[in-house]
C-alpha cells in the first residue's frame, strides 16, 4: 500500500529502475510490505526539461548532482525504529543497486488512513465503513 514517487538528477531508465527496485526491495524488507504490493512513479531530471533544486549543505550532508528524492505515502502505523530502519536499507540499496552515494539519498515519509486509499473502481478498499460525507 505504500504509493512512492522517485525525482532523481541524471537519471535514465537503468538507474531509474535500479532505484525503484531499491526502495520497493527496503519497504519489503525493512517494514513488511508485500512483494506484490509496488505503486510508483519514477521521473528522472536531466536540467534541460526540468529542475530540482536543493541545498548542497543542508543539516552537514554534502549532496551533489546525483541526489534522489524518494516520497514515499503510507498508511500510518509505523514506528520511529521502523521508519530509520527503512530510510538506512533505502540508502544501502540505493548505492548497491544504482551506485548512488547514500548522502545524495533524501527520503520522505507521509502517513495516512485507511480510508485514505483507492485503488480502483472508486472504491477504498483499506476502509471497513467509509463515511456518508
Amino acid at each position: 500500500m505504500p504509493f512512492v514517487r522517485i525525482d532523481a538528477l541524471r537519471a535514465d531508465p537503468d538507474r531509474l529502475d535500479a532505484l525503484g527496485r531499491a526502495v520497493h526491495d527496503a519497504l519489503v524488507e525493512a517494514i513488511g510490505i508485500p512483494a506484490d504490493d509496488r505503486f510508483q512513479v519514477l521521473t528522472g531530471h536531466d536540467g534541460a526539461r526540468s529542475t530540482l533544486r536543493y541545498d548542497d549543505g543542508y543539516l552537514g550532508v554534502h549532496r551533489d548532482d546525483d541526489l534522489v528524492f524518494v516520497a514515499i505515502t503510507m498508511r500510518s502505523g509505523r514506528t520511529p525504529a521502523l521508519k530509520q530502519a527503512l530510510y538506512r536499507r533505502i540508502a544501502e540499496l540505493a548505492h548497491e543497486y544504482a551506485g548512488t552515494e547514500p548522502r545524495n539519498v533524501f527520503v520522505t515519509v507521509t502517513e495516512n488512513e485507511p480510508i485514505d486509499w483507492s485503488f480502483g473502481d472508486g472504491i477504498a478498499q483499506y476502509a471497513e465503513k467509509a463515511p456518508l460525507h
